[in-house]
């Protein structure tokens, strides 16, 4: 199991990623556990993804906007989030699920929307019993094997999202987001109001929305890179700085300078080592 640690604000954080092959097309996770010196408290940047947070130590997620504070196994639905995660120990399991496979898994899309909701109010006495599993497993490969497997038995029960859903998904993935939604509506032979409102009742985001956020995500990560916001705008389809800077306010409540130093972003090169948005740029 490949194992590296990492500073993390204040505290050194080891980082596992699964070691056995033929993972879930769409899931991807890592696991973390260290201590801090003091209070980590650091805010979230929005991914492509739904994420599935379960602690074993004391981290907290904050709601920034109402305050709310939540322990234990959490989803966290897609952008745009408020949300800031903090605590001294950390032992915790991360699961970043496409939205594609978050359908099924949930059997929810736009009733999450960017909301955070506890495991057991989606999963019920299912999710007391896997964290039960996962924090009693051996190792983080263990751990990685009970999640997986819990998750292939809720895609296979749930209810998949519409073939040209998918497809549109997928269309913005491989786009990085640079994709005119009225093109997709035709090439799937729906009309746009029709792609709207499945989309969005099955992923949780209109699909311009949807695009936007790809977009966004692939920037965080170049500006996390150390390039420079005007290359990065130009380079991801921005109009021009002032447009991304919208954008990063929008999403993640931050400047992109403050998304370029985001520690969230700090360990992705580590723990989503096949799920990279951040390639070089030319120039």
């Amino acid at each position: 199991m490949p194992v590296e640690s990492v500073r993390v604000a204040a505290s050194v954080v080891d980082i596992a990623v699964p070691s056995r092959a033929g993972g879930l097309p769409g899931v991807s996770m890592a696991g973390f556990r260290g201590y801090a010196d003091g209070l980590v408290d650091f805010q979230m940047v929005p991914y492509p993804a739904l994420t599935i947070f379960i602690d074993f130590g004391d981290a907290l997620l904050i709601d920034g906007v109402s305050g709310d504070r939540k322990r234990g196994s959490i989803v966290v639905g897609l952008a745009p989030c408020s949300f800031r995660g903090c605590g001294r120990d950390v032992d915790l399991l991360q699961i970043r699920l496409s939205p594609v496979i978050a359908h099924a898994v949930f059997s929810v899309g736009s009733e999450l929307g960017g909301a955070a909701v506890a495991l057991a109010d989606l999963w019920g006495p299912e999710a007391r019993r896997i964290q039960q599993q996962l924090h009693a497993a051996g190792s983080w490969d263990d751990r990685f094997a009970i999640a997986q497997s819990a998750i292939a038995r809720r895609r296979a029960a749930g209810r998949a999202v519409d073939p040209e859903v998918a497809f549109v998904w997928g269309q913005m993935m491989r786009s990085r987001g640079r994709v005119r939604v009225e093109r997709l509506a035709d090439e799937v032979g729906w009309s746009r109001k029709r792609l709207w409102f499945r989309f969005r009742d099955q992923i949780g985001l209109t699909p311009k929305h949807a695009a936007r956020l790809v977009r966004f995500d692939h920037a965080a990560h170049r500006l996390a890179a150390g390039h420079s916001a005007a290359l990065v705008a130009a380079d991801c389809g921005f109009a021009d700085q002032s447009h991304m800077h919208r954008d990063a306010m929008a999403f993640a409540g931050m400047t992109p300078t403050a998304v370029a130093e985001a520690p969230w972003l700090a360990v992705d090169d580590i723990a989503w080592p096949t799920t990279k948005q951040a390639l070089p740029l030319e120039g």
